[in-house]
């Protein structure tokens, strides 16, 4: 069996006297989408954050493909696959919806003085390249009529496609999502199931924190559940909500 793609072993991480993380391992495998849940405070985010190098593990490996990547700073994980979206999506709201997504490429000519000012012609290849693939995405998400509107205008679950679409700009093999569906009206949220079904048939690998149950339930492959800043239980959806430990861990009461 190959190695996952992501995988993380023996986590931990303190913040002062709290213990955020405290032996957390997780495998995220190639061509499936794999759910994280847990209570408020289980560690969830903080997981995120390590595996995407925002935060720096105390103890634990970071895996990628099988490599340590342990500690690498976050433009390293994204030039190695992988990108994140975030809970809060903090788009850059006096420019466009196109203009937002073409900061997203990476390795951009143009962001080079020497490019900028003698090699204009190649410059400008990549930027309607990019362009043509970011006009790509709008159409695919739904959103290419505001493509010249402010961003700011979006509304909750439009800013989250729009984050989701930044993501793929990166060619990403892996995407990490936080909380996709919070906030998110009915209607978005179908169109986020139908994208992520779409991207995984085409070979983009998934991690998905999320409290929605109907999202994991739809989306998820398997299912990983913390509490405490540990592993709770492993399995498919319908097994670990039927486990009585999950029961306890949401509502502290004994099945």
């Amino acid at each position: 069996m190959s190695a996952p793609v992501l995988e993380v072993r023996d986590i931990a991480k303190r913040f002062g006297g709290l213990a955020a993380l405290d032996g957390a391992s997780l495998a995220l495998q190639a061509g499936r989408v794999t759910g994280l849940i847990g209570p408020n405070g289980a560690g969830k985010t903080t997981l995120l954050n390590v595996m995407t190098g925002l935060v720096r593990p105390d103890a634990g490996q970071v895996l990628l493909s099988g490599q340590d990547v342990t500690g690498l700073a976050t433009h390293r994980y994204a030039a190695l696959g992988v990108a994140r979206t975030f809970q809060i999506v903090r788009e850059l709201g006096s420019l466009t919806v196109l203009e937002n997504l073409l900061l997203a490429p990476r390795r951009q000519s143009g962001e080079g003085v020497a490019t900028g000012l003698f090699a204009r012609p190649k410059w400008w290849r990549e930027e309607r390249a990019n362009a043509a693939k970011a006009r790509e995405l709008l159409e695919r998400i739904g959103l290419w009529k505001l493509a010249d509107q402010p961003s700011a205008g979006l509304s909750g679950g439009q800013k989250k496609l729009l984050d989701l679409a930044r993501a793929l700009l990166l060619e990403p093999k892996l995407i990490l999502l936080d909380e996709p569906g919070a906030g998110v009206s009915p209607p978005v949220k179908q169109e986020l199931i139908r994208l992520i079904r779409e991207l995984k048939a085409e070979g983009v690998s998934f991690g998905l924190i999320e409290h929605d149950m109907h999202l994991i339930g739809e989306l998820c492959d398997e299912v990983h559940v913390m509490a405490e800043g540990r592993n709770l239980v492993s399995g498919t959806f319908r097994e670990v909500i039927a486990d009585r430990r999950v029961v306890e861990a949401y509502l502290g009461v004994a099945a």
